[in-house]
């Protein structure tokens, strides 16, 4: 059995899907999914990678962090260290902590990701085409490829951005990257 919060992630997902009429074969027709890795993630057999994640969240049209959101506790104007949630995707090591998580009255928020040496992270379509994005690289080095464009990123570098199509998060076997991610 997963955690809580995987465990809390997987009844979301399925009640997500039930939600709206569809399948677990139309949901892996529109999300790229197989249906047999769909069945499992809602069953908490497995953890979703966050490309999986990616692929559903485009499917349904929302930002990643506005799914993890919905499994998350109510919104405290003050969100602590030890209450700040982080997600592991149990493929890459990559992690995402939710330092200030979405919530009703506040159009922002704010990501610390630490992606792994030798670590590449593909997001086929955007979760929500348009949404203002600001990546701040903490330290360490990120190629992030934005529709087509590559950016290469070191420690204190910032790329801004509306998210429209693809993008590929990579780093350099030798050396992972943590950075600041805000969502507008």
């Amino acid at each position: 059995m997963l955690d809580n919060l995987s465990s809390r992630l997987a009844r979301h997902l399925s009640d997500l899907r039930r939600s709206r009429d569809w399948s677990l074969e139309q949901l892996a027709q529109a999300s790229g999914v197989s249906r047999a890795t769909l069945s499992r993630m809602e069953k908490a057999e497995v953890s979703p990678t966050a490309e999986n994640l990616g692929r559903l969240c485009a499917a349904y049209g929302l930002p990643m962090s506005r799914l993890l959101m919905m499994v998350e506790d109510s919104f405290d104007p003050k969100v602590p260290f030890e209450r700040q949630i982080e997600w592991r995707d149990p493929e890459t090591g990559f992690t995402r902590r939710s330092v200030s998580p979405p919530s009703a009255g506040l159009t922002g928020e704010v990501l610390e990701c630490h992606l792994p040496p030798g670590t590449t992270i593909n997001y086929d379509a955007p979760p929500r085409p348009g949404q203002e994005h600001h990546l701040i690289v903490l330290d360490g080095a990120l190629t992030l490829t934005v529709d087509g464009t590559s950016h290469a990123l070191n420690g204190g570098d910032c790329l801004r951005y509306h998210l429209s199509g693809a993008t590929r998060f990579e780093t350099e076997a030798s050396r992972g990257a943590r950075y600041i991610l805000v969502l507008i």
